[in-house]
């Protein structure tokens, strides 16, 4: 009977513990849809893991940031952003089933996934970031606007060893600021999105330009006042 009532005890604590973080979890989610993030989670990873490189990063708000880089993300990465709820349910059953096909698992991930994860999570494959990622998705959806879900991602994605930001990627790789950026130079900071590490801004490859004209081509076929309604 004591070991039942401990049991009891020590779920009531954990349980008590875990809504507690989500509740602190949801007021940041929260903060900062008014507040811009002054770091994230991959910014700080980043620092603390090459102590002796500078990190370029700059905050800029959306009316900073040419109206061709959030089309060219969009088109590049999530063409259905206006209309899931922060994870495309639709695009991982497709996934899935191509896997079932014998084709290669994709990836499904949105543009508020890699926000979440971005922000507030770490990089690996693992099943428990993931099913994190997921849900931090939903409650960013749930409690920002689309426009501040971009205006974020735009911010804080990496574009380069150490670059993270539309502004200093820009500023870097074009020497001007984000909101002058081209169509092309808009189509070519997001054709590096998927590895940022590997994919060079500076020096494409073969495969960078080839991933920058479907870019531009996606971009064309979604129109310039695709993301007009967010």
């Amino acid at each position: 009977m004591a070991k039942a009532s401990g049991f009891r005890k020590l779920l009531h604590y954990l349980l008590l513990i875990f809504g507690g973080a989500i509740a602190l979890i949801l007021l940041v989610m929260l903060l900062f849809r008014f507040v811009n993030p002054p770091t994230s989670a991959f910014i700080l990873g980043y620092q603390l893991s090459h102590s002796q490189s500078s990190v370029a990063h700059e905050w800029v708000p959306m009316s900073g940031i040419s109206l061709w880089m959030p089309l060219a993300v969009v088109a590049s990465e999530d063409q259905r952003f206006p209309h899931h709820v922060g994870v495309d349910f639709a695009a991982i059953r497709q996934a899935l089933s191509e896997y079932r096909a014998g084709e290669g698992l994709r990836g499904a991930s949105t543009i508020t996934q890699q926000t979440a994860k971005n922000l507030f999570l770490w990089n690996d494959r693992s099943f428990i970031r993931k099913a994190i990622e997921a849900a931090m998705a939903l409650g960013l959806d749930f409690l920002w606007p689309k426009q501040r879900v971009l205006e974020v991602y735009l911010n804080i994605a990496e574009f380069g060893p150490g670059i993270y930001g539309v502004e200093a990627a820009s500023q870097t790789y074009f020497g001007k600021p984000a909101r002058y950026l081209s169509e092309y130079q808009a189509a070519l900071l997001a054709a590096v999105l998927p590895n940022p590490k590997v994919l060079s801004v500076a020096s494409p490859s073969s495969y960078v330009l080839e991933r920058t004209g479907w870019i531009r081509q996606q971009m064309a076929q979604l129109g310039a006042g695709y993301l007009r309604d967010l």
